[in-house]
């Protein structure tokens, strides 16, 4: 077991070491699979500074390896991203020395891809080296390059963390802008892309001075042995001294060397096989492949595929689907009987195909409806019996159900306490009444109602007054 951090990364061993602090293997607990997690010491408050840089960017594309979540610890701090297991491109050119120019041109084209999607949120990277360009352990697949390791990227316009006259980079991988102290710039990016677009040609690390010297003293050289002149020249273009005369996005040389490709020979069937080897080694003991094999005592955070719990966006499992508590939802609890409303069972009278009785369900002694009723407000139930006209048939202001007569019995389980039952129907006429509005006693009744609108004693002042303004109104126009 390794230490835990923060109650959620289980560390497991270290795979390597960045500018700003170590990295590590790491369990998560919650999204169930390995991350690499870089470490730092809460001691030193410049580094603590670019880490919380590093760690606030956060850019979505497949040839850029940004961080993913972070957290803090104690005097600790971590941010997590991917675990890319096929080691750097280092490692590739110490297996096989310099690349086929096909390669090369594929590996160059997701470096620039990448390099467009950082310098589209108008971030400069300000080291870019193989050692920061890591691949997916891919065999003998397509290769799959991943732009890493932003501890001191900066975005164009922030202040910077370091002194004017103090350059900050790989040295052999600065371009002459920066060893003159220019700010950073998209176009350094670019300069040291070319670095390493010759890195891998040659399989060694280039003269970065020199090779500066030459095109400033003879213009630009010929292409090296072995390398085509459609891809030289697009590599030429990366190096040049000038900002004004290099590539000015990586856009731009990306188109270029896509022409380029079209232009180079075809690969030889007898060329070497490149594959893509793991380069992290095997698990540490205590962990397997699907995570640590004893439950540490430090973890807090159960997985999200067993609690159900999890809705943040970047911490869902890695694979599986997810419950409908991963989307915020919850679950209502079963509804409960009210002690104040008295439950009698209905109990249904045997009939084929009958449905169970449910929260819709009428009881039986009310005769089917003909036709199904048209739609009723939501206060009175849709599949109800037909209430008879009543002048009387109106809701109780405070909800209360009005007595219902025996032969219009419904279950007293499938009406609410919001629910007005159902009216009951008039008693049948023994003697004749006089209609109500008829008569003699109607007339006087309807003349008894008080009318709408105002009284007289507030109407006719108002009619007044209006018509005063209206004469005022006339007379003023007429002056006018």
């Amino acid at each position: 077991m390794g230490e835990v951090f923060a109650g959620r990364y289980e560390l497991a061993d270290p795979i390597g070491r960045g500018g700003v602090g170590a990295v590590w293997r790491a369990w998560d607990h919650r999204r169930r699979r390995y991350v690499a997690a870089k470490v730092l010491q809460q001691r030193d408050a410049h580094s603590l500074l670019r880490f919380v840089r590093e760690q606030a960017l956060r850019i979505d594309h497949p040839h850029v390896l940004a961080p993913a979540s972070w957290a803090a610890d104690d005097d600790k701090v971590l941010f997590t991203m991917d675990l890319v297991a096929g080691g750097s491109l280092v490692h590739l050119v110490g297996d096989y020395g310099p690349l086929p120019p096909a390669y090369v041109c594929t590996l160059l084209d997701q470096l620039l891809s990448g390099l467009a999607a950082v310098h589209g949120e108008g971030v400069v990277h300000r080291d870019i080296k193989p050692a920061n360009l890591l691949l997916e352990a891919t065999g003998t697949g397509r290769p799959r390059l991943r732009l890493s390791d932003f501890g001191i990227a900066m975005r164009l316009g922030e202040p910077r963390l370091t002194e004017t006259n103090l350059v900050v980079g790989t040295p052999g991988y600065l371009a002459p802008e920066q060893l003159l102290g220019a700010d950073p710039d998209f176009p350094a990016d670019l300069f040291a892309a070319g670095l390493v677009a010759l890195y891998l040609l040659e399989g060694a690390k280039p003269d970065a001075k020199a090779l500066v010297q030459y095109f400033a003293e003879h213009g630009t050289p010929g292409p090296p042995k072995g390398v085509p002149e459609p891809l030289w020249q697009v590599v030429a273009g990366l190096l040049q001294p000038d900002p004004a005369t290099r590539f000015r996005t990586a856009t731009g040389a990306r188109k270029a060397l896509a022409s380029a490709t079209e232009l180079l020979p075809e690969p030889d069937l007898d060329d070497e096989l490149i594959e893509i080897f793991d380069q992290l080694g095997p698990l540490p003991p205590g962990f397997g492949p699907d995570g640590p094999l004893t439950r540490a005592s430090g973890v807090a955070v159960e997985p999200a595929t067993d609690t159900g719990t999890d809705t943040g966006a970047t911490d869902s499992p890695a694979t599986g689907t997810g419950s409908l508590s991963d989307t915020g939802s919850f679950r209502l609890p079963p509804p409960q009987d009210t002690p104040d409303t008295p439950v009698t069972p209905v109990t249904p009278a045997a009939q084929p195909y009958a449905p169970a009785p449910g929260p819709y369900t009428v009881s039986p002694h009310t005769p089917p409806p003909a036709a199904p009723p048209p739609p009723l407000p939501p206060q009175v139930r849709s599949d109800s019996p037909t209430p008879q006209p009543s002048p009387h048939a109106y809701p109780h202001p405070y909800g209360h159900p009005a007595p219902v007569p025996e032969p219009y019995v419904v279950d007293p389980s499938v009406t609410a306490s919001y629910t007005t039952r159902d009216p009951a129907p008039p008693a049948p006429a023994t003697t004749s009444a006089p209609v109500p509005g008829h008569g003699r006693r109607g007339r006087r009744a309807r003349r008894s109602r008080p009318r709408p609108g105002p009284s007289a004693r507030v109407a006719i002042p108002m009619l007044l007054l209006a018509l005063a303004c209206y004469a005022v109104g006339f007379w003023a126009l007429a002056r006018v």
